[in-house]
């Protein structure tokens, strides 16, 4: 039976986004507080297609990185615009709830959707003046991140593993900070003169090891132990990680 959206509006919000993706968060107050916000929002959105919340959150980030790689005092509205990205990226899932139409697919436009805006966050730190090296570590280290969690839920874990310190609030809190440090003060951070870019970079890439540390100990803590099934049903032994023959 589909779930009607007044039916949705009675769920918690916490409780809603626990349920989608396996974790419990409501010891957080942080994301009930973040959860609260979007969803309250999210009632003036339940026109829009959640799937075109996740395409506009894109093209949002991108509008970021060209904004700031203008230099000046542009960075500022590209702060404005790495929020509404990181908005839009809490809208799509909020609306879909309320409404009853999450649905696999959608789960995928939304994936999809953040690695792209992801990707431009870093982009956004580069054009800032962050190393390109440095940025494409932070690149790498996101993919592995997500791709890691996807691996291990396809594998049978039924939560995120984790709610790292690295996760995308983390990144939009990070690439914020750098717009508004380069729009405000050019010359580099007090005291060190560093490039704001580079040092949220380092911050980012800090977050980052911390982060992935911590998903592994979750993952392992979901995974030790489970026997594995085949999602192909092919019984082939390659799937279980076994490539001999």
């Amino acid at each position: 039976m589909r779930v009607t959206g007044s039916e949705h509006d009675r769920e918690d919000p916490v409780a809603g986004w626990s349920r989608l993706h396996g974790e419990d968060v409501s010891g957080s107050r942080l994301v009930v507080g973040w959860l609260g916000l979007v969803h309250a929002l999210a009632r003036r959105l339940e026109r829009v297609h959640p799937d075109v919340l996740s395409v506009a959150g894109v093209v949002v980030a991108a509008g970021a990185v060209g904004v700031a790689s203008t230099g000046g005092r542009w960075p500022l509205l590209a702060l404005v615009l790495v929020v509404a990205a990181g908005v839009l990226d809490g809208l799509d899932g909020a609306v879909a709830l309320r409404t009853g139409r999450a649905r696999p697919l959608g789960a995928v436009v939304d994936a999809v959707a953040d690695r792209l805006a992801d990707l431009c966050l870093v982009l956004v730190l580069l054009v800032l003046g962050a190393p390109a090296w440095w940025c494409a570590g932070l690149g790498t280290a996101l993919l592995l991140h997500e791709y890691a969690r996807a691996r291990a839920q396809a594998a049978g874990m039924g939560s995120a593993g984790s709610v790292t310190v690295a996760e995308r609030p983390t990144r939009v809190v990070v690439v914020a900070i750098a717009c508004a440090g380069a729009g405000v003060a050019p010359a580099g951070t007090p005291g060190t003169g560093w490039g704001w870019a580079a040092v949220s970079a380092l911050v980012w890439a800090v977050c980052a090891a911390v982060g992935l540390a911590q998903l592994a100990i979750g993952i392992r803590r979901e995974l030790r132990g489970r026997p594995w099934v085949d999602p192909t049903g092919s019984g082939r032994a390659d799937h279980a990680g076994d490539d001999r023959g």
